[in-house]
């Protein structure tokens, strides 16, 4: 097993308006591809062929951070496989801040006032794309997300907060 961390996001074949269910039922979205991020390997794209290998991946490592991960990204993964062993390892960034907060944040405001970067797309756009068979498009749009993830970390950790709504909320991101 190994010890560090790896940061995740996934992108959906179907939106929740295409689903039974909808969003009460995101294990139905599909994955079109996700995107990780680990300091030895650093970006591996994994379709959904590849998703049982991807959470087995995901089971080495002692840390999994994703911005939405234990209420969307999971639930995806959880439509072709087990779970259980990675809930008690994931750092949810938009978990935390909802927390801290009492409300959720977007992961384009956080980004833009924290870091000043902007997001590249929306996850409507990216289903559009991969529907038109852009799916190197798609991929590269997940990977500028685990980018932004990465990024607003290594922010957090230097300097101890990040910014939503102009003001510094204070985060201990270790």
């Amino acid at each position: 097993m190994s010890t560090g961390e790896i940061y995740l996001d996934l992108e959906t074949l179907r939106l929740s308006e295409e689903v039974p269910g909808g969003w009460s039922n995101i294990k139905d979205f599909g994955l079109a591809v996700a995107v990780t991020w680990d300091s030895v390997h650093g970006f591996r794209h994994w379709f959904e062929k590849d998703a049982k290998s991807l959470v087995s991946e995901l089971a080495r490592f002692s840390r999994l951070i994703t911005f939405n991960g234990d209420r969307f990204d999971f639930e995806v993964l959880r439509g072709y496989t087990s779970l259980k062993k990675l809930q008690s390892k994931s750092f949810d960034l938009l978990a935390d801040l909802k927390r801290k907060l009492g409300h959720r944040v977007s992961l384009a405001n956080l980004t833009r006032e924290t870091l000043g970067s902007a997001k590249s797309g929306s996850g409507l756009e990216a289903v559009r794309w991969w529907r038109a068979g852009q799916e190197e498009k798609v991929a590269k749009y997940c990977e500028a997300d685990v980018q932004l993830l990465v990024d607003l970390v290594a922010f957090a950790r230097r300097n101890g907060h990040v910014v939503v709504d102009g003001q510094r909320v204070p985060v201990n991101w270790r």
